[in-house]
């Protein structure tokens, strides 16, 4: 039998995955190459569950910025303005690496748990 979840606790169940993983999902998706972020935005809003807003992620691109593990730059563009696009560095690629066997071990644990396998 399916029970019906009210939407504010989907919301709120998303909401606290979203939180958890954001700056990792921004470090993978930089992990392929430079890009600014109103791509950034895109992309993630693209990605089922990953609904963001340049109000989360300019904040969210500073911070990463300030603990190095981005760095940035401005380009000219023929459609406006310079933009600042971002790139990863090696501490960003290091922490996206380490996050990764974390997550992998991490969904594992939660995998087995919510199927109610007994294995190690």
């Amino acid at each position: 039998m399916r029970y019906m979840v009210p939407r504010a606790t989907e919301d709120r169940i998303i909401s606290q995955m979203r939180r958890g993983t954001l700056e990792y999902c921004v470090l993978a998706i930089l992990r392929n190459g430079e890009r600014y972020g109103f791509d950034l935005v895109k992309e993630l809003s693209a990605a089922d569950g990953m609904v963001t807003s340049e109000g989360t992620i300019y904040p969210l691109l500073t911070r990463l910025r300030k603990d190095g593990l981005l760095t940035s730059s401005w380009k000219e563009s023929t459609k406006g303005p310079p933009r600042r696009y971002y790139r990863i560095t090696r501490k960003g690629m290091a922490a996206l690496t380490a996050f990764t066997e974390e997550w992998r071990r991490f969904k594992g644990s939660v995998d087995r748990l919510i199927e109610g396998d007994d294995g190690p």
